[in-house]
């Protein structure tokens, strides 16, 4: 049984009565829907607003927890998340930028609650009245670094070992990274030792150790231990990293760092061989020759014996030094003291950082088969003639009398930096790339 459709000019078309039922069902259920929907706007005496007071699906009462506590977890959530997305290495140039004035920026730690710091570094504990160095920020120009989070860096650290090996200057970057995570684990949880050499900060919580290697030069030297102060009797073996390297081996994050004491003004005694004859066979090189001759055995080391599926290497740039006022426009100044704010001009490059020999990191780095990081805290650190121990320091061992203290010209340190202090930049940016 079919319907007769009329169709005009043409004729009939026969559609199934099935079809039309369908069509007819649907029609309807659409005309159900409109009416129900208009019943939703108008029956409210809140008219159209009620159409958009649906009952809320439920949910858990929070209201019954402290807001104190609320935020707390939300603020412990946000620690531990991984803000890497902020920070692109690939795209982020850190050392182009400026430092920004905060007065709200308050440290993580201070000289006197990190009990790690060593007098050398601990301006405001030796006498420092200025504090205003510790609150300028420094803000590249097309990025931003993710500020340091204590619980990220140790999770990140969870089950690994980070070593810094270098000088004092990378001795006082390790000081920093454990101040900055040191008080998050309790006590009993922590542990220090040291050595003359070597020195290991232990986090049991999270089976993490933070250490550090003292290699002034990287490669051997007679003058690690103990320190030779005579710079011409100094004598650098450039072809080994032997005897020290074995404590290097098997960690997780390698951070390097060489440049001041090559900055003697002299030539460098160079040897190959063995210390067995004491000076013999040492040949005096220019600076930047023996800096590459000692990079490239290291920089052999790296590649015959660090797994790149297991450690991650970097290398930090030169600290600058700040012995020159000239250099910044004060000819009658006293070096670094009495400096309370950072240089302005982004172009400032001081006498105390030799572009030369950051050249032959470079050359060297660029050659290597194993990745290495570079982290470039040379032309950030060249603004800060405000943020060095200066006057506030110790010499062999002792504080700085008041008479020494008087006397700037002679007894001034603007080569290290206060902690905390301009270290934790560094840092900073170190956690930004891991």
């Amino acid at each position: 049984m079919s319907f007769l459709i009329p169709n005009r000019g043409v004729g009939g078309t026969k559609i199934p009565l099935s079809i039309i039922v369908l069509v007819l069902c649907g029609f309807m259920f659409f005309i159900l829907l409109y009416t129900e929907r208009i019943s939703l706007l108008s029956s409210s005496s809140s008219s159209s607003s009620s159409f958009f007071k649906l009952k809320p699906c439920p949910r858990k009462d929070v209201s019954s927890k402290p807001k104190e506590k609320i935020r707390k977890e939300r603020s412990e959530i946000l620690e531990v998340l991984d803000d890497r997305f902020e920070f692109d290495p690939e795209e982020c140039n850190v050392a182009a930028g400026k430092w920004v004035y905060n007065s709200s920026i308050e440290p993580l730690y201070t000289d006197r609650s990190c009990p790690y710091i060593d007098r050398q570094f601990s301006c405001i504990k030796n006498g420092q009245p200025e504090t205003d160095y510790l609150r300028w920020e420094w803000q590249p120009d097309d990025c931003t670094i993710p500020r340091f989070s204590p619980k990220l860096a140790m999770n990140k650290l969870r089950g690994k070992r980070l070593l810094f090996v270098g000088d004092s200057l990378q001795r006082s970057q390790w000081e920093s990274f454990v101040c900055l995570v040191e008080s998050i684990i309790p006590e009993g949880e922590k542990s220090m030792k040291r050595s003359q050499k070597y020195f290991v900060f232990k986090a049991k919580e999270y089976n993490a150790t933070i250490e550090f290697y003292w290699a002034p030069y990287i490669v051997e030297s007679n003058t690690d231990i103990p320190v030779i102060s005579d710079p011409k009797k100094r004598i650098v073996k450039v072809d080994s990293v032997k005897d020290r390297a074995k404590f290097w081996e098997g960690a997780d994050i390698l951070v390097f760092n060489t440049y001041v004491w090559w900055m003697s003004g002299l030539r460098m005694k160079a040897l190959w061989g063995s210390f067995g004859n004491g000076g013999s066979g040492a040949e005096a090189l220019d600076t930047a020759v023996a800096y590459r001759l000692g990079l490239k055995t290291w920089a052999n080391w790296v590649d015959s014996t660090v797994d790149p599926n297991k450690t991650r290497v970097f290398f930090t740039t030169m600290s600058p030094t700040h012995t020159r006022s000239a250099d910044w426009g004060k000819p009658n100044g006293t070096k670094c003291f009495n400096e309370t704010k950072p240089i302005k001009d982004k172009k400032f490059w001081g006498t105390g950082s030799n572009k030369q020999m950051m050249k032959v990191v470079s050359s060297v780095i660029k050659h290597m088969t194993t990745h290495v990081t570079v982290i470039n805290i040379t032309q950030l650190s060249e603004y800060r003639i405000d943020a060095h121990t200066s006057v506030y320091t110790e010499t062999g061992g002792k504080i700085l009398t008041a008479e020494q203290r008087a006397d700037p010209m002679h007894h001034a340190d603007c080569i290290h930096w206060c902690l905390p202090g301009l270290p934790d930049t560094w840092n900073r940016i170190l956690l930004a790339h891991l």
